[in-house]
């Protein structure tokens, strides 16, 4: 584990110097709200499917600077439906969330679907960390949507985060732990890292060196699908 924790770092550290050298990426406020309003009240309703699962996210399941069919979630959702299975992913996906932005919003989209969801993939905490938030923020924000699905007996998966060097040995120390304390706390299910396996590389990386283009996402999808799977079997 300590090997793996190792690597990201690396990874992150790589990150960094990718979004050094990029472009500030200023994200207008009227279209994160255009895609806030897309996600929290489509213009369809979510389609019948024995299968509800949302994903609760950032940029990063919002498929920032993708086609609508190539971000996380309809590429989950393909992925699930080849391997023979009736899901639906509804995609619940806000750029420029924060954590605190997820807590408000949360029963809202809840509300909006049709039935609870038979489990919620949980990915909030990038733009925590690229705005330096406290971890206790970070945390606390965190368990609050936890605690908040656990009530209502709806299973989760946690997609972690992990922290860049750059921020200091003590702030990775606290927030590192956030995602594995909360996932065996809440009896929750855990994938580690969101970005696994495209950190680092140039080629699965849009041109703003942060977010996954096409590519990055399909390996994503790849690798979490199986633990997606083993989520829905309880």
């Amino acid at each position: 584990m300590l090997n793996r924790f190792t690597t990201y770092g690396f990874c992150f550290a790589i990150l960094q110097l990718l979004i050094a050298c990029a472009p500030a990426v200023e994200e207008d406020s009227a279209i994160v709200e255009q895609q806030q309003a897309a996600s929290d009240t489509p213009d369809e309703p979510v389609a019948e499917a024995k299968t509800l699962i949302l994903a609760f996210g950032d940029s990063l399941y919002a498929g920032y600077g993708l086609s609508p069919n190539e971000g996380f979630a309809p590429e989950l959702q393909k992925a699930l439906n080849d391997a023979g299975q009736d899901v639906r992913v509804h995609n619940a996906g806000v750029s420029g969330d924060t954590t605190a932005a997820g807590l408000r919003r949360m029963d809202f989209v809840l509300d909006s679907l049709p039935r609870k969801p038979d489990l919620v993939l949980l990915g909030l905490g990038g733009n925590d960390l690229l705005r330096g938030l406290k971890p206790s923020e970070t945390r606390a924000n965190m368990e609050a949507m936890v605690k908040k699905l656990s009530d209502q007996s709806i299973p989760v998966m946690l997609t972690g985060m992990l922290a860049p060097p750059n921020l200091g040995q003590e702030f990775s120390d606290q927030f590192n732990v956030i995602y594995p304390a909360l996932a065996k706390k809440y009896d929750a299910d855990l994938y580690p890292f969101f970005m696994d396996g495209v950190v680092g590389r140039s080629n699965l990386i849009l041109p703003d060196g942060i977010h996954p283009n096409a590519e990055g996402v399909d390996v994503i999808v790849d690798r979490i699908t199986p633990s997606v799977e083993m989520a829905l079997q309880g």
